[in-house]
């Protein structure tokens, strides 16, 4: 049984039918991509799967428990994290002050983290390696809204981490980033993977390529396509479409 999956799903916002009969699995250790041109469907299909939005109807199961239409603070308890296209830090408050509030006992206390996160100091310990496993030591007390744009997109996916995920989706993590801030994403992305299950959408084909295990091709509304990255080079539609040069 796969850890997490998405059975019929179906959204739609007035007339406008957005996602069509999506099926989706994610294996437990893996790292699957979902890529498609824009407006395909690809981040309301994430919305969905991470209570966002409620599907119209379908499944979306968790461990083989149904959590359709629950809310994303609930979905985050069950063990799902994931970052966002637009970036979204505190961003007077400084780096480690943002990862010492996204801590599962600190948002515990809603409001009042606010006010102890100066003093407790385990917690502020377990942002420190927090931090540091992104590749933020040193940055600690640097105002969010100060870091360079690489380093928000670190910190960003070092707040999802923060919940203690067992899924974390990530919606174009490499967006706006140059050369080298990707090769950074590249790496930590890599050391990610290790220890959990990660799902990606993404434009940068060479990077998904080189990471995913599984990758699902979504268009119209409808995955159209899936395989490992080898499978989809050899696939009519990616062939055909803009992708393939990339692919």
């Amino acid at each position: 049984m796969a850890l997490f999956e998405a059975v019929g799903l179906h959204k739609r916002f007035g007339d406008r039918v957005v996602l069509e009969a999506i099926d989706l699995a994610f294996d437990a250790g893996s790292l699957t991509g979902i890529m498609g041109p824009n407006g395909a469907g690809k981040t309301t299909c994430f919305n969905c799967l991470t209570g966002m939005y409620a599907p119209n109807r379908g499944e979306i199961r968790m461990d083989g428990q149904s959590i359709a239409g629950r809310s994303p603070d609930e979905v985050t308890r069950l063990g799902v994290a994931r970052s966002f296209q637009a970036i979204n830090l505190f961003d007077e408050d400084s780096a480690l002050d943002n990862v010492v509030v996204a801590l599962p006992r600190m948002r515990k206390r809603s409001f009042d983290a606010w006010r102890d996160r100066a003093r407790d100091t385990s917690a502020r310990d377990e942002a420190a390696s927090i931090l540091e496993r992104v590749g933020l030591r040193g940055r600690e007390s640097v105002r969010a809204k100060d870091l360079a744009y690489g380093e928000r997109r670190a910190l960003e996916i070092g707040l999802a981490l923060a919940t203690s995920p067992r899924i974390l989706f990530l919606d174009e993590p490499t967006s706006g980033l140059g050369a080298n801030g990707t090769a950074r994403l590249l790496d930590l992305v890599s050391e990610i993977k290790r220890t959990l299950t990660l799902v990606i959408i993404e434009h940068d084909m060479r990077f998904l390529f080189r990471l995913a295990d599984q990758i699902n091709v979504i268009h119209w509304g409808q995955v159209i396509a899936r395989g490992t990255p080898d499978a989809l080079r050899d696939n009519d539609w990616v062939r055909r479409s803009a992708l393939g040069s990339v692919a």
